[in-house]
């Protein structure tokens, strides 16, 4: 597994990791012993990166990861946990809670369901508009001087909300969208976190399934979370599954993928690029995984931009009101 570097403050890990959100949430059923078997099977190869939030299923997930990583060398694994999303018992959306008070609130009931003394990157979800972030951030890096977090993180941040934060204490990384369907980073977020040394912890890197080449417009969507997204959604899946297309024939000229060729692109991106996987069974880890052979060059990436165009992709990220909560997308005056 080749080795990046979370930032210039952060941990090392391999150059992909593992998003957990799946296997508690957002898409659909799935199988518990199967999660803990791929977890376990991307740790064996390599993968020590595994991303959480404590709002994934209530809770769910970090309990999920404390049965898997049973056993294992805690000092091996990064456990990278988000927190401050607020969620009713019908698995409502809240909003989202950034006080200093509810962050040490939230790191309490973490450790204990994790099972760990310590959580290796801690960021908020969604930065909290009521909130300043240099308070958020104040109170995690308290939380670094009494030993309970490593690092810190951001989530979804714009470049000026990265600047100020990390005028407060050093950011590791800023997870956030990125992949040939969201590429908006590019224009400020990317440059302004490369030049204070910030890594990018790439999630949807597959656009939640839409490019990964297993996506068909007939998919029940009854019970899960995509199909409340607009580029899952009508005229707009059309267009978007073409892109796919193009996509998987151009894949199986390099003898892959769609998937693997859509993780490759992220890969290449740089090493301070380090996409998150979202498999939920062995069989769909082993194929992201195989993206880490695939080599791309100069013409290879020119076509793959060509065939997959940003400008081509229909529909927002999230639907309008979602949208709302991004502080990456927003221009509203920050606090």
């Amino acid at each position: 597994m080749e080795i990046r570097k979370l930032g210039r403050s952060g941990p090392e890990v391999g150059a992909v990791g593992l998003g957990c959100m799946g296997m508690s949430d957002l898409y659909g059923p799935a199988d518990e012993a199967e999660s803990v078997a791929t977890i376990r099977a991307a740790l064996d190869a390599g993968v020590n990166l595994l991303d959480t939030g404590d709002f994934y299923g209530m809770g769910h997930n970090e309990l999920l990861l404390r049965e898997a990583l049973r056993g294992r060398t805690r000092d091996r694994i990064v456990l990278s946990v988000k927190f401050g999303a607020l969620r009713g018992p019908d698995g409502s959306w809240l909003g989202v809670d950034g006080r200093p008070v509810a962050v040490k609130n939230f790191l309490s009931y973490t450790l204990r369901r994790l099972g760990t003394d310590h959580v290796d990157v801690y960021r908020l979800a969604r930065v909290d508009p009521a909130v300043p972030i240099e308070e958020t951030v104040g109170a995690i890096a308290d939380l670094v001087k009494a030993g309970y977090v490593r690092h810190v993180g951001l989530s979804e941040a714009s470049a000026e909300t990265v600047r100020r934060a990390h005028a407060v204490h050093p950011i590791a990384d800023l997870q956030i969208e990125y992949s040939l369907l969201s590429r908006g980073i590019e224009a400020e977020t990317l440059p302004a976190a490369r030049s204070l040394g910030i890594a990018i912890t790439a999630y949807g890197v597959l656009s939640r399934g839409l490019i990964s080449g297993h996506w068909s417009k007939d998919r029940d969507v009854s019970r899960d979370f995509r199909g409340h997204l607009p580029r899952f959604q009508g005229e707009n899946l059309n267009r978007n599954l073409a892109l796919a297309d193009a996509l998987g024939r151009l894949a199986r000229e390099k003898g892959a993928t769609a998937a693997q060729l859509a993780i490759a692109w992220v890969l290449s991106r740089g090493p301070d690029v380090i996409p998150l996987i979202g498999a939920r069974r062995r069989d769909r880890l082993e194929e992201a995984l195989g993206a880490l052979d695939l080599s791309l060059f100069g013409d290879d990436l020119a076509r793959v931009e060509a065939g997959v165009p940003s400008e081509a992709v229909a529909g927002t990220r999230y639907d309008p009101r979602q949208m709302e909560l991004l502080d990456s997308e927003s221009r509203r005056p920050p606090r």
